[in-house]
């Protein structure tokens, strides 16, 4: 152990308490005291101090809000008290036959209404001992949850230890969310890697929550609002009132909740959030009503998965009228041509929106479109707004004619073409298409892929230079080639270069996906390396032998057949082989049991101790077959949440059985 002086002992005490104090009014208060500057030497001197200390290890620290890069499984926790989810209304009818619900049930007893924001995020339960942080769990079924409490500690609106007079033990709850501007942040990055954008807020904050690596979450930024304290000694029977206690013991408790003494008042509450809503830095999507005491609360009780005491009602989708200033078309690495609306600026759904997709041809027909209409446009927590109808009462008498689709590319001036059964138009110049070369080398380095370290622009500036054609000719690339572009510099090119020469252990499925064989996703290429070993035994397969591959379709294997009838695409692939590419399986020893030999299994919706990629290996490693559509041939499927309603209906129509996380757990084990 370290000797120790009580100078060092009294200075890191000192400091994680100044600090706390900083954090509390930098995230809660919005109201900081010291710089940026002033605060990280503070840290880094606390830092320090830890690390020659470690007898002092606290794991509420505020050291330790930056996460680790281990890797932790998640273990399951049961809750204390059930996390029920609420009934949810999208009518003001409702809303006022819920009141009477209440006011019938409760004899007429006077009664108030608590109405809340409902913060568009992700489920918490966090848990203080004698004031001090000690364990935060998710949703999960409502019974029990995943204990991610590494990955909450780094959360700077959670505190760690708590201010005041707080009860001794005590549980929190509320949502943890991603405000608009990190999420905006996080799908550049995203966008910027060839990785697949988030969704909205709320997808982004709930698959934060799940990294098994906590420095990730800190790096995420995440927030928090807490809206409901439990407990045996909680100070009052008066829900407001609690929240008002938690403001004082350190919790973010937004300030938009007001206690409604009748329906009239509730409403008022949500006509004025319905509007103002879109002002907000984060997403919310409705209005929660609570009854406010807790005895009555009691007293109403709860029915199997919701309390009778609280609904949710749910805004409406947003929608803005704008006017569409002009249409453009993007071309991307298949040849398909995108439409796109371009629109006066507008606010939706917490950002300002100017253009949105019109996704083909018979979209913009069936909207009857003319350049200068004005539009109205939805975006329901999408990344991607869509224009849903048009105000003809706005129509210019002298308005532009109505819009058609193009008919020839506007990148490189080819006819488009139409293939029968399709929604899309295509380019067909595939090989002198400048935006399609470049997103098939996009494609081709992308993460799930080649995971080469380089970007849109970078791959733009190689090809108007003459240094690379395609994908294949970045492995002939030099040092010398690259270290006198602008911006670059020989330690750029040195980066770049032997991010070329990892890629060549890339594994024979990887590299298939990165060959771009249209219709062949990552999953896809998985399967078709399993069964066909090698790129010689996929390049001489027939249509009838691939479709005998489980999940493969007559549309995809001629796509793959067609492929290779290409005498270019071969040429191509010659040359990856000629480089040293991956283009045959290495025989793998992974396989731990025959648990499930025979099996084909599908795995759907969103889990919580394993992603789905996990389960899916863990049911290769243990013998069975991964499927993604429910056949008679399915041996049973492993449900998570917000598994689709067409699969469930499918799986009570063919008798399949569904098994739970915990279930398939079980089997393994």
């Amino acid at each position: 152990m370290n000797s120790m002086s009580m100078d060092d002992k009294d200075l890191i005490y000192s400091l994680r308490a100044e600090l706390d104090a900083h954090n509390y009014k930098y995230y809660v208060l919005s109201a900081p005291e010291i710089s940026d500057q002033e605060f990280d030497e503070k840290m880094h001197q606390l830092i320090e101090l830890e690390q020659k200390h470690p007898e002092l290890f606290d794991a509420n620290s505020p050291t330790q809000r930056v996460g680790s890069d281990i890797s932790k499984a998640f273990t399951q926790v049961k809750h204390k008290y059930p996390m029920l989810s609420l009934g949810n209304t999208y009518s003001k009818e409702e809303v006022q036959d819920f009141y009477n619900r209440v006011s019938r049930a409760l004899e007429g007893e006077k009664f108030e209404i608590v109405c809340e924001l409902k913060f568009d995020g992700t489920s918490i339960s966090l848990t203080y001992e004698n004031g001090e942080f000690v364990r935060a769990v998710t949703r999960g079924d409502g019974e029990k949850g995943d204990d991610v409490t590494d990955n909450v500690r780094t959360i700077r609106t959670i505190p760690l230890k708590l201010k005041g007079d707080y009860p001794q033990s005590l549980e929190m709850r509320g949502e943890i969310l991603m405000p608009w501007a990190v999420f905006d942040e996080l799908n550049q990055e995203r966008e910027a890697e060839g990785e697949p954008l988030f969704a909205n807020p709320r997808n982004a904050a709930s698959g934060t929550l799940k990294q098994r690596n906590s420095a990730e979450v800190a790096r995420r930024k995440l927030d928090a609002y807490l809206y409901y304290v439990l407990g045996e000694d909680i100070p009052t029977l008066s829900h407001s009132d609690n929240l008002a206690h938690a403001k004082k013991w350190g919790f973010k408790i937004s300030d938009a909740y007001k206690v409604c003494n009748n329906v009239d008042e509730v409403f008022e509450f949500i006509n004025y959030w319905d509007v103002e809503r879109k002002n907000l830095p984060f997403a919310t999507d409705g209005i929660v009503l609570k009854v406010n005491s807790i005895a009555q609360q009691e007293q109403l009780g709860l029915t199997a998965k919701s309390p009778r005491w609280a609904i949710a009602y749910k805004f409406k989708a947003e929608r803005e009228c704008t006017r569409l200033n002009d249409i453009t078309y993007q071309v991307g690495r298949t040849g398909i041509v995108t439409p796109v609306a371009n629109l006066e600026p507008v606010q939706l759904a917490g950002t300002v929106v100017k253009r949105a997709s019109l996704h083909n041809a018979d979209i913009i027909e069936s909207l009857d479109l003319h350049v200068g209409d004005y539009v109205y446009v939805e975006k329901g927590g999408e990344i991607i707004p869509k224009i849903v109808g048009v105000n003809t009462e706005m129509r210019n008498p002298d308005a532009a004619e109505k819009v058609k689709f193009i008919t020839h590319c506007p990148e490189c001036g080819a006819e488009l073409v139409r293939v029968e059964g399709e929604a899309a138009h295509r380019c067909p110049n595939e090989n002198s298409c400048f935006p399609q070369i470049v997103g098939r080398i996009l494609h081709f380095v992308s993460r799930k892929a080649m995971n080469i370290t380089i970007g849109n622009e970078s791959i733009e500036l190689l090809l108007k230079r003459n240094l690379i054609k395609d994908a294949a000719d970045l492995y002939a690339l030099k040092v010398d080639d690259l270290k006198d572009l602008p911006l670059w510099g020989e330690k750029s090119a040195n980066n770049l270069i032997n991010s070329i020469k990892d890629s060549l252990s890339v594994p024979y499925d990887r590299v298939l996906y990165a060959i771009g064989i249209r219709t062949v996703g990552a999953s896809m290429a998985k399967k078709l390396a399993a069964e066909l070993k090698s790129i010689d035994a996929l390049k001489a397969a027939t249509v009838e032998q691939l479709v005998q591959i489980d999940e493969i379709g007559e549309g995809i294997a001629q796509q793959i057949v067609s492929f290779f009838a290409d005498e270019k695409n071969v040429a191509f692939v010659e040359r990856l082989r000629g480089y040293g590419l991956q283009l045959e399986a290495v025989e793998s020893n992974t396989v731990v049991s025959d648990k499930f030999a025979g099996m084909t299994i599908v795995v759907s919706g969103v889990f919580e101790k394993y992603s789905r990629d996990e389960i899916k290996a863990l049911i290769e490693a243990n013998g069975g077959k991964n499927a993604t559509s429910i056949s008679k041939k399915t041996s049973f499927v492993v449900a998570g949440e917000n598994m689709g309603p067409s699969k469930l209906a499918k799986c009570e129509s063919l008798g399949v059985k569904i098994i739970t996380e915990a279930e398939f757990d079980a089997l393994l084990n």
